[in-house]
């Protein structure tokens, strides 16, 4: 039988930290999406513990990440969380200027004979794209972004996820620490009680699991009879995404791509959401809608349908994952049994374990995200 996590490690601060360090700064997280950052100056901000990092498209249009400290005195150089840079990244203390590909292009007063521009970069962080998505990741020596998506590499290529645009964009605070939200999102056993929207397009036992992997965990949903779309009535005010036939059309997937997107593809659009742990007990988290871009251009494009109902939707479980934290914080809390229907919660929760195992076993851990998979 397997249980839910001992309490430690939703209340424990050291847990916490250890998890950030594990999962967060040393594994490839999703950053953000290509799009939002379509020209050359252009950048948006992301925080990782007490790391800040800029994410800004260059003036040769590749995209890159830096530490968000200046070379001369530590001295965090952007506070704004997106905008444009003039062609420059300049630190408001003394000045010192960066090109948008990170090489420092001016010190002032830094005439010595010994002083290099050369040697004073901006220090960078890996970023890679998939499908659209910007990963980073802080550990200099962790295999590449392809290696650890696996098998997920090509497998939503039919959603054409790197030609969609946002068209909203919603953030929550939510007062309970991040694996709650994680354990949350992969399963509907909570549906009928928590989601009565949800529930009338969708039937909570319907679709299928995949395997659960060293990745990611997910599966499909389908869509009731006569449901077209998850949106406020169920229909589709707009045409299906265009590389999407047969099954597509009828069903939507739900995929935790470890350890902070959750991917839900729709016939019609793409939502993503991504965890930012600010604490043991609570996760900022940003939602955003994409579409077509054609879709985007008719002039009777509405994203509301779909942005209302998954407002609400997250709004619910927002609620829930927060009573969840406050019961998991009581004294009189203790690790509950899984049924045999949660087969992804109990993957996962076996990940964090696998991966914490394997850490303990090696004398200079790195990320693996790797553990046992649960039957589902």
């Amino acid at each position: 039988m397997q249980t839910t996590l001992p309490q430690k490690y939703y209340t424990d601060p050291a847990v916490f930290a250890d998890e950030l360090e594990r999962f967060y700064c040393r594994s490839w997280v999703c950053a953000g999406r290509a799009a939002q950052i379509p020209e050359p100056g252009d950048y948006f901000l992301r925080e990782i513990g007490k790391e800040s990092i800029i994410i800004a498209r260059g003036a040769d249009r590749e995209i890159r990440a830096f530490f968000n400290v200046c070379r001369h005195r530590g001295t965090r150089i952007c506070a704004n969380a997106e905008g444009r840079f003039p062609g420059r990244i300049q630190c408001g203390y003394h000045g010192w200027t960066y090109a948008l590909d990170g090489k420092l292009a001016g010190a002032p007063h830094m005439n010595q004979q010994w002083f290099r521009m050369e040697d004073f970069p901006l220090h960078t962080i890996r970023a890679e794209i998939w499908e659209g998505h910007i990963f980073i990741n802080l550990d200099a020596g962790a295999s590449t972004l392809k290696e650890q998506l696996g098998n997920l590499w090509d497998k939503f290529k039919a959603w054409g996820q790197q030609e969609l645009c946002m068209a909203a964009r919603r953030s929550y605070t939510v007062q309970a620490n991040w694996k709650l939200l994680v354990v949350n999102y992969n399963e509907c056993l909570h549906c009928p009680i928590i989601h009565p929207l949800l529930n009338r397009i969708t039937h909570y036992l319907s679709g299928a699991n995949d395997p659960p992997s060293e990745a990611y965990v997910g599966g499909s949903m389908n869509l009731k009879n006569g449901a077209e779309t998850m949106s406020v009535n169920g229909k589709r005010p707009r045409g299906c995404l265009p590389g999407l036939v047969g099954q597509a059309l009828d069903h939507v997937l739900y995929y935790t791509v470890y350890p902070n997107l959750f991917l839900s593809l729709h016939p019609d659009y793409v939502m993503t959401h991504t965890l930012w742990p600010r604490a043991v007990n609570q996760t900022e988290v940003i939602c955003e809608w994409h579409f077509h871009p054609n879709e985007m251009q008719c002039p009777e494009f509405d994203a509301s349908d779909a942005v209302e109902f998954w407002d609400t939707t997250n709004h619910e479980d927002w609620r829930v994952c927060e009573l969840a934290q406050l019961g998991i914080q009581s004294r009189a809390y203790q690790p509950g049994p899984y049924s045999p229907l949660e087969g992804l919660p109990k993957a996962f929760d076996q990940m964090i374990l696998g991966v914490e195992s394997k850490e303990e076993k090696n004398s200079k851990p790195r990320i693996g995200l790797s553990g046992t998979s649960a039957e589902d």
